[in-house]
């Protein structure tokens, strides 16, 4: 009996086949022990042609991923967008992991990631400003919480005007931190390296005016910037928010490395002199470069990386030709240039090795180019300093025609070097004192801010109690007044009582007298007298409370103080600043006790409210429509306390000079500029923190969050007396 298969299940099994290799999904499992991963070969790929798709198009589509076989993978030039999905399984017990991209020359970089069903993405770059990133930090990296046992998939969508290379590490987050100090700390001693070897030969350049000392001096620094373009230090730090110049830097300095090194290696080996056939190639090399900067600034990207490319072997071949030739001729610099030459050419060699995945991928095959670098530049200051060497040679005979003007010249110089010593022994003297006045300065301002703020606790107190004891006080005289009434009253209703005059009389006599006094009335008005005086002592006795609140200024010992109550003693103090004009919405959490010192926390939220109420007058001119709104709430660990207003607002860099000592927006003579500055160090050493959520013209929200219950004794003994 023959079985029939269906075509169509041949067709569907065909498929499978075929399809199923390109559908095979990548994934990364992290554990306790592999504390960093390289995850090279457990991603997959896929070239989007279109430039067109999205995270949410390409979730839909797996089989256009495909997978990776090595361990940093390198894609070469690509003038589409890369698309890299990764699948991350945490079997750890670290739930907090970082993914990094170590590499810094991505022109676009768009990270996506689930959130609450929808992919949100961050997207970063040269070619976007340097804070757009999501941790601040020169190379890519990512935060991602996966709990344990847990599975996430992450898209990521690279564009680069450079070959793409991807090393991709996974790690925990404290791991990548140390890692990445650990890195930071070596670049630290590689440009600690740079800058030493550029001042030394630029000393030595106004010492000996030998124009090659400032040619290498102006080498040495096109080389740190350009290993600082390269590992991404200079957009951080040096031009973080210029579009224009991120993308083109390392092209830039690049082509500018070469030009520089070029000639440097032209006037040190005396080119046109041993070898000028060459010199010919060094000229027709600067045209090359010349080109490619040019370029660059058009925007042709991709062409000058080509340029660079192919000449990059071609100027290092060169270099070492001319090189030997000029050393078999005897010219001992080119000695030691070619031996300075060598750690370069090395580091350059393992460079190449490691982008051709012949040896993997490691800290010393990554950063060799700038370890030969590092190197190179020392040995070829040891060179430079030969030369001098060789000048003293040259020159002894005349060097012994003028030894009585060196001694002359070295009685002068010690003449001098004791007249140097008493002027640096008496400015050193005046520094001192100066240095003594500014710290008497320092702590006279500080002072001055605490007695505007003693000034305004008593400004609002003195306004805040007239009132009540105004009101007690125009109450006690028709008081008096009725009570003599009454008393007169009584003297009448004993006379009459006491007269032989007939009852009826008596009575008469009585009602005339209660109608004339208008004793009913009389009744109504001295209750109202006594509700009123009743109401001011009440106020008063409130006020009076806020006020023993707030004045808990001065005190040294840590307690448990109530935040809302704080925050109340605060808003007693500034409600004659606020003059019935402000509204004030207190949104009150139920709070438990936090362990703080009471009135420096008080003084916090005074700064505070007062920076508030100034931005609101600053904004209505004095009339209505201020509002502030605090709110307080809590968690397990921290209280939060928010204080938002609708006033004038604050611009990016008033945001990042707030906290700055002496720094405020308000006219001379309204503020001293250290209530901020106060506020932040007092939440400093409460191990609290404090953040502004502002923009201009649309107000500002400052957020203060301090622990309930945290051991800060240690931190507040080294408070400064003038702060604390």
């Amino acid at each position: 009996m023959k079985v029939l298969i269906p075509i169509k299940y041949i067709l569907i099994a065909f498929v499978i086949i075929i399809v199923s290799p390109l559908i095979t999904k990548a994934q990364v499992i992290f554990s306790d022990s592999s504390p960093v991963l390289t995850i090279g070969r457990s991603i997959s790929y896929y070239i989007d042609s279109s430039g067109s798709h999205t995270a949410d198009q390409l979730s839909k589509f797996q089989f256009n991923f495909r997978p990776q076989k090595a361990d940093v993978p390198n894609f070469g030039l690509l003038k589409q967008p890369l698309w890299v999905k990764l699948s991350i399984t945490n079997q750890s017990n670290t739930p907090d992991l970082q993914l990094e991209f170590d590499q810094a020359s991505f022109d676009s970089i768009s990270f996506y990631y689930l959130q609450n069903g929808k992919y949100r993405v961050n997207q970063s770059g040269l070619s976007f400003p340097f804070q757009s990133r999501m941790i601040d930090y020169h190379k890519f990296i990512y935060d991602l919480y996966i709990p344990h046992n847990a599975t996430a998939i992450y898209y990521v969508r690279i564009k680069s005007s450079q070959e793409i290379q991807l090393p991709v590490l996974l790690a925990a987050k404290d791991t990548i931190i140390a890692r990445d100090m650990l890195k930071n700390i070596l670049f630290g001693i590689f440009f600690g390296i740079i800058v030493v070897m550029f001042f030394y030969n630029l000393f030595i350049y106004f010492t000996v005016r030998d124009s090659i000392y400032l040619y290498y001096v102006i080498y040495i620094l096109v080389v740190g910037l350009t290993q600082a373009t390269i590992e991404g230090y200079s957009f951080q730090y040096l031009w973080p928010d210029n579009l224009f110049f991120a993308p083109r830097a390392f092209f830039f300095f690049t082509a500018l490395v070469n030009i520089t090194g070029l000639e440097f290696v032209r006037r040190f080996l005396n080119t046109s002199q041993f070898a000028p056939r060459i010199t010919k190639i060094f000229y027709v090399l600067y045209l090359i470069y010349g080109t490619a900067i040019v370029l660059t600034f058009t925007g042709s990207y991709h062409i000058v990386y080509q340029i660079l490319q192919l000449f990059a072997g071609v100027v290092s071949i060169v270099m070492l030709v001319a090189t030997i030739i000029i050393a078999k001729q005897g010219y001992r610099p080119a000695k030691f240039f070619l031996i300075a030459w060598i750690p370069l050419i090395l580091g350059i060699i393992i460079y190449v090795l490691r982008d051709m995945n012949v040896i993997p991928y490691t800290f010393i095959s990554n950063y060799s180019i700038t370890i030969g670098s590092g190197i190179e530049v020392i040995l070829l200051s040891f060179a430079l300093a030969d030369k001098i060497n060789i000048l003293k040679a040259e020159k002894e005979k005349s060097q012994q025609d003028t030894l009585n003007a060196i001694r002359e010249n070295e009685r002068i110089i010690r003449e001098q070097n004791v007249l140097l010593e008493a002027m640096v022994t008496e400015r050193t003297a005046k520094l001192h004192a100066t240095l003594e006045n500014l710290k008497q300065t320092q702590s006279q301002l500080v002072e001055a801010e605490k007695m505007a703020s003693l000034g305004q606790l008593t400004a609002g107190i003195a306004h805040e109690i007239n009132n009540p004891i105004n009101f007690v006080t125009s109450n006690v005289s028709p008081l008096k007044r009725d009570v003599e009434s009454i008393f007169d009253a009584i003297n009448f209703i004993e006379e009459i009582g006491l007269s032989d005059a007939p009852i009826a009389e008596k009575q008469k006599k009585l009602a005339d007298y209660k109608e004339e006094l208008d004793f009913d009335y009389l009744k109504i008005e001295i209750g109202e007298l006594l509700k009123g005086i009743y109401e001011g002592a009440s106020r008063t006795a409130d006020i009076v409370k806020g006020l023993r609140v707030f004045s808990r200024l001065d005190e040294d010992d840590i307690k448990l103080a109530d935040i809302n109550e704080g925050i109340d003693s605060s808003v007693i103090i500034l409600n004659s600043q606020m003059n019935g004009k402000i509204e004030l919405v207190r949104e009150y959490g139920n709070l438990p006790l936090a362990e703080c010192y009471p009135g420096k926390m008080n003084q916090v939220f005074l700064n505070i409210l007062s920076n508030a109420i100034y931005a609101i007058d600053k904004r209505f001119g004095g009339s209505t429509g201020g509002k502030i709104i605090i709110n307080t709430s809590s968690d397990s660990e921290y209280i939060y306390i928010k204080i938002k207003d609708n006033g004038i607002g604050m611009s990016d860099q008033t945001q990042k000079k707030i906290f700055d000592p002496f720094f405020t927006t308000k006219d001379v003579g309204e503020g001293t500029g250290l209530g901020m500055s106060i506020a932040y160090n007092t939440l400093k050493k409460h191990n609290g923190e404090i953040t502004i959520a502002s923009s201009a013209d649309n107000g500002a929200e400052f957020t203060v969050k301090i622990p309930i219950i945290h051991d800060i004794r240690s931190n507040l003994a080294n408070l400064p007396s003038s702060v604390a």
